[in-house]
């Protein structure tokens, strides 16, 4: 599968979706002007690699902030790991927070609650 190696602006998140490396990380910040247009290749490449899948994914969740935009294709981008947990994969969210931001912390729980996928909880500092 190609790479998806998204450098990330004040607007726009670092995005490295990478199969061969397992590597999955959407980091920074997350106000796209168009959130659809930003996002869709995104979920067009989660979409591929659901169709053969690593038997353990781990992806990271590395968001300082998000907008209410953002917070839909993230829903939903957790709902295509739902997808492949579904299909008998190992799939792991590794949300991390900073320390001071109990908002994101909590941004990561209400997804907990939503999806039927593991996650793990990663406190950091500056």
């Amino acid at each position: 599968m190609e790479v998806i190696n998204i450098a990330g602006t004040d607007d726009t998140p670092n995005v490295i979706l990478d199969k061969d490396n397992a590597k999955f990380e959407i980091s920074g910040r997350s106000l796209p002007e168009d959130v659809n247009m930003f996002y869709e290749p995104i979920l067009e490449w989660i979409d591929g690699y659901a169709e053969a899948p690593a038997d353990k994914t781990e992806f990271h969740f590395k968001l300082e902030y998000f907008n209410t935009a953002s917070s839909k294709v993230i829903l939903d981008i957790l709902l295509k790991f739902e997808e492949i947990v579904e299909n008998d994969h190992d799939v792991v969210i590794k949300w991390h927070y900073h320390e001071e931001e109990e908002d994101m912390l909590e941004a990561g729980e209400e997804y907990a609650d939503i999806v039927e996928i593991p996650f793990d909880y990663i406190s950091y500092t500056d």
